[in-house]
């Protein structure tokens, strides 16, 4: 039975040599991978904090160079840097025509809104008290009460109490002498919103097809086309189309609201008129 053993123990010994080599070569390795390491965190660190230097020397211009631009610029700097100012710069030149359109149209907006307003009346009040007036205390009394009512209605029926005397075809010619007068006020700056609705897309196309150009110029330019190069001229190019379209689009609307409320009125000047011409046939009748 001990010769049986002797085998099994001088294995055993051979399987614990080999397991002190193994783990001895594993050390060596390590500690040459552990060795061999520091110099490359070393240079990752180096390249990492060359970086952050230029990073932070270049913020630091850039603060410079912001704190001049607010300087010399004042209050405006805050519009130029905003995000509407900002879109405006990068529209290209054919932003400030377009600039210009925007502001036309807001102004005859403004002031047609304001106009028509002021026009409007209660035509079928304004038809009793004339016809209570007529009535009652005769011509004068009814211009009175169209003197003391705004608008192109009243004026209207104004004029045609005015040629009273010399019959209904005097008062109807009065009439449509000023209805015409009337309708051309109430008209007036309607041409000018028509105008800028037409020519805002025109300039927005215009300033596409310059946008087009530049970024075609940037491609022929570049030895090396990149989508960097082209996205100035193709932003510039989508920009302008969006602010042409930004404008025609309010105009064109105010310009259909406004000659429906024309017609409205026109309307609502025949119908007084008609009124007025029939009171006075009754009462000359009587």
């Amino acid at each position: 039975m001990a010769q049986k053993k002797r085998p099994s123990s001088g294995l055993i010994v051979l399987l614990t040599l080999a397991a002190i080599l193994c783990f001895a070569i594993a050390a060596a390795h390590s500690q040459e991978s552990a060795a061999t390491a520091p110099p490359a965190q070393t240079a990752v660190s180096g390249q990492d904090s060359l970086g952050m230097a230029k990073g932070d020397s270049m913020s630091i211009v850039k603060k410079i160079d912001d704190m001049k631009e607010h300087a010399r610029l004042g209050w405006f700097y805050n519009v130029r840097y905003s995000g509407l100012g900002d879109f405006f710069v990068r529209g290209g030149v054919f932003m400030w025509p377009l600039l210009l359109c925007s502001v036309i149209a807001l102004v005859f907006i403004i002031e047609r809104l304001f106009t028509l307003t002021r026009a409007r009346v209660d035509v079928k009040n304004l038809m009793n008290h004339v016809s209570q007036a007529l009535r009652s205390e005769g011509i004068e009394a009814a211009l009175k009460v169209c003197e003391g009512t705004r608008g192109p209605i009243a004026a209207v029926i104004h004029s045609g109490l005015l040629r009273a005397a010399q019959g209904p075809e005097a008062v109807k010619e009065a009439i449509e002498t000023a209805g015409s007068i009337e309708t051309s006020f109430l008209e007036r700056g309607l041409v000018v919103l028509a105008t800028v609705s037409t020519i805002a897309p025109m300039l927005g196309f215009l300033g596409t097809v310059s946008g087009m150009m530049n970024a075609f110029a940037a491609i022929a330019a570049a030895e090396q086309v990149s989508a960097k190069i082209v996205a100035s001229g193709i932003e510039e190019a989508l920009i302008t189309t969006i602010a042409g379209l930004t404008i025609a689009i309010p105009a064109s609307i105010g310009h259909a609201f406004f000659v429906s409320q024309i017609e409205r009125f026109v309307l609502e000047m025949e119908e007084a008129s008609a009124n007025l011409v029939n009171e006075l046939v009754e009462l000359n009748k009587k």
